[in-house]
């Protein structure tokens, strides 16, 4: 599933295939006097799937805005692709993490006014510099991978919560990314629309994309994921193959916090 190795960092260096695609070394963030994130490490390799599992408040879906840069860590490292991207960043560095880090949220975020193939569109036209004519078409592409065909030309009124959050999908996959991150994505859905959602994750993973996963589905973590991080106020406590973390847990807040969530 690792992806091909002629590409280059922004910087003009190779691009390590066999390492970590990401690496986060001591990171630390704060909010006022709130400690959010104490000292987290991790390397994500390329083409797996790691599952951040957690109490409310743990900092999971900050830690994933930090991968991004949505909020830069006060203090420690990131590499993407072997690139340092903390720090004081140049406006080309986040550009470098925007083009090739993908983030989906709870919440959909697309625009009212826009169809499906718009919300899909307006990005690669933007930023991507992609003709109008080339977007739609990958934007048609996409959607019909999401299972999407027909409703390409639907405003997100007219979608159900299922649905907006896989056009959501659609519009973070037209931008190529590296790396996706998914926050939470099915927390606000109808829990008979969990599964189309979950559905085209699966089918990312199986096609090797590379993608950190913040979630309380616990089947989806154990069927889908090579790496389970269980997350406590702010640090991460354990971590491991699903069938260890979440089978047989070494410590004892992990043990707790799974007898909850399968009560």
């Amino acid at each position: 599933m690792a992806r091909g190795s002629d590409r280059t960092a922004l910087s003009g260096d190779p691009v390590n295939d066999d390492g970590a695609v990401l690496a986060l070394r001591d990171i630390h963030k704060s909010f006022g006097q709130l400690h959010v994130l104490r000292g987290v490490s991790l390397e994500v390799n390329r083409g797996t799937v790691t599952c951040v599992i957690g109490p409310s408040g743990s900092g999971k879906s900050t830690l994933l805005r930090c991968v991004n840069l949505l909020e830069p860590p006060d203090d420690g490292s990131i590499l993407l692709e072997g690139k340092e991207i903390t720090g004081r960043a140049k406006a080309e560095d986040r550009d470098f993490v925007r083009r090739r880090v993908g983030i989906v949220f709870q919440q959909f975020n697309l625009f009212p006014h826009m169809s499906a193939a718009e919300n899909v569109c307006v990005a690669q036209e933007k930023v991507l510099g992609r003709s109008a004519a080339d977007a739609r078409q990958k934007a048609e592409a996409l959607l019909e991978r999401v299972g999407m065909a027909d409703k390409i030309d639907e405003h997100p009124d007219r979608l159900s919560g299922g649905q907006q959050q896989r056009v959501a999908i659609a519009r973070a996959l037209a931008m190529e990314p590296h790396v996706m991150l998914f926050d939470e994505v099915t927390s606000a859905l109808d829990p008979e629309l969990v599964n189309e959602v979950l559905n085209v994750m699966k089918e990312l993973a199986s096609e090797g994309m590379t993608m950190i996963v913040v979630t309380h589905e616990m089947g989806f973590a154990r069927e889908v994921a090579d790496t389970v991080v269980f997350m406590d106020e702010g640090a991460i406590v354990e971590s491991g193959a699903p069938h260890k973390v979440l089978g047989e847990p070494k410590e004892a807040r992990t043990k707790e916090f799974l007898g909850v969530i399968r009560m």
